[in-house]
């Protein structure tokens, strides 16, 4: 990953720069692809619902703006009963909507039994969804999640009108990761428009130093967390030597020399280790990921492998070799000029990642950091590490002073965890480390919560499999049971 850091949800093509020089396919806590990755590891044998689009105004706020763009977004209505049957909405996140959440994951399943209309509409500013010519900072100002919101709404109310929809024919919204968080936003804004949400992984409360994150990831990793701890203070030896930066260089397959005087390449760097247990513990478990937490555990105990530094780089190795890649690009003064690329074919806007860094930039903050040398993953990337980017990828009017700014507005604006919006179901997994800023308890009668122990990101929405651990088909048990009870209010 040559940079890990925020969302999300959210999820399986790679695209990549060159495979030969490339970052990794996680990054701030997101994949370089779908938002959720593919709902089945099986293979592909069903035939996938056409991409349809619908005209949505720039600034939905702006009246006297007359812009007007495309949005994406695909129709299953191979199980609508038209008469009572309720409306499934699918919410895109910050990656290119896929057309096969169209006809697998459990929300299919659902929409069986309860003879549901289902539609997924891609998010503003990612996939096909391009609402301005480039993707300028200035362009940008259109990408907030209060106007994927107001999307949402137009659209309902279309496509209300075009299939003769009834108050009878309920929606509902789902959505995972950040889409988990506008499933829940989307009913507490509007609900005369949605009946209820199923709100997976989403955090709901905006943090700009998420050092929640780390403490999750090192509480997965109990089994070799001694290990990768020695790992990382091991690398911080070879540093001090001329020699050992050489062999890290090797070891690593690192794209360029390290440089120990260059402070936020060494962030870079570290982070990028760290990112190596970060990926495999949020996604641990579900179709999304290839290996899991044992596997990595029992590579970084095995001391026949030798020193735990060594066992680090097998990982890394493994990383890399899973996503073609034969370096690992770690140069800050690089990342920033590829995220400061304006053009829809630039890679770093093609994956969503520069769209995603402006909203984390601009409103959501979820900086994962490790600020202390007791941490495991030591104190490389504190939070000014990433506010920092701001300012270098977008400007000067970005600045740690601005984006307190937003986060604090962002969480007036929605409540945070002191959210009251009713019919909405907030789904949490107890090793995904997005669980830390969302709601998992709740006294209110009205606030449903579901805490799913030993389950990542995301993990209940994908195609239930023989494997899944027996909490897991509880919760989706329960899911249904509330989607049940919300259609018969």
């Amino acid at each position: 990953m040559v940079n890990l850091r925020v969302c999300c949800a959210l999820i399986c093509v790679l695209i990549f720069v060159d495979t030969s020089l490339a970052r990794r396919s996680f990054w701030r806590g997101r994949g370089f692809h779908e938002f959720y990755g593919d709902p089945t590891n099986r293979p592909w044998l069903k035939a996938l619902p056409a991409e349809e689009w619908f005209e949505q105004q720039v600034d939905p706020f702006n009246p006297t703006n007359p812009g007007t763009w495309k949005q994406r977004y695909f129709t299953n209505r191979d199980f609508f009963r038209p008469k009572d049957g309720p409306v499934f909405l699918m919410i895109g996140g910050e990656g290119t909507a896929s057309p096969k959440w169209m006809v697998e994951g459990a929300w299919v399943h659902y929409a069986k039994e309860f003879g549901a209309l289902c539609f997924q509409v891609e998010h503003r500013f990612y996939g096909k969804s391009h609402p301005t010519t480039n993707v300028t900072t200035d362009d940008l100002v259109y990408l907030s999640s209060e106007n994927a919101l107001a999307d949402l709404t137009f659209f309902i109310v279309e496509m209300k009108k075009k299939y003769h929809l009834t108050d009878a024919n309920r929606w509902i919204a789902f959505g995972g990761s950040y889409p988990g968080s506008l499933a829940a936003w989307l009913r507490e804004k509007y609900p005369h428009l949605v009946h209820g949400a199923i709100s997976s992984s989403g955090p709901l409360l905006a943090k700009i130093d998420f050092r929640e994150y780390y403490d999750v990831v090192t509480d997965a990793i109990v089994e070799c967390r001694e290990a990768v701890r020695e790992s990382i203070h091991q690398v911080e030896i070879q540093l001090r030597t001329e020699l050992g930066k050489s062999a890290l260089k090797d070891q690593f397959h690192l794209c360029d020399p390290l440089d120990t005087g260059n402070s936020l390449d060494m962030s870079n760097f570290f982070e990028n280790l760290a990112s190596i247990f970060a990926g495999i513990v949020q996604y641990n478990g579900t179709p999304r990921s290839k290996h899991n937490v044992d596997e990595f555990c029992a590579i970084m105990n095995n001391q026949a492998k030798g020193p735990a530094l060594n066992r680090l780089a097998e990982l890394n190795k493994l990383i890399l070799d899973d996503e073609g890649t034969s370096c690992l690009d770690y140069k800050y003064d690089r990342m920033i000029k590829e995220l400061q690329a304006t053009t829809w074919d630039a890679p770093e806007v093609l994956n969503g990642t520069r769209q995603w860094t402006y909203q984390t930039c601009k409103e959501f903050g979820f900086y994962q950091t490790s600020d202390n040398a007791s941490l495991v993953f030591g104190d490389r990337f504190p939070v000014e590490f990433f506010t920092r980017q701001c300012t270098d990828i977008f400007g000067d009017r970005f600045t740690a002073n601005s984006l307190e700014k937003s986060v604090y507005n962002v969480n007036v604006n929605y409540g945070a965890l002191e959210t009251k919006a009713t019919n909405v179901i907030y789904i949490h997994g107890s090793v995904d480390p997005w669980h830390t800023l969302g709601l998992t308890e709740s006294n209110d009668v009205h606030v449903r919560t579901l805490f799913i122990n030993g389950t990542a990101h995301c993990a209940n929405m994908y195609e239930p499999r023989q494997e899944d651990l027996p909490q897991l088909r509880e919760a989706r048990l329960t899911i249904r049971n509330f989607i049940k009870d919300l259609l018969m209010d």
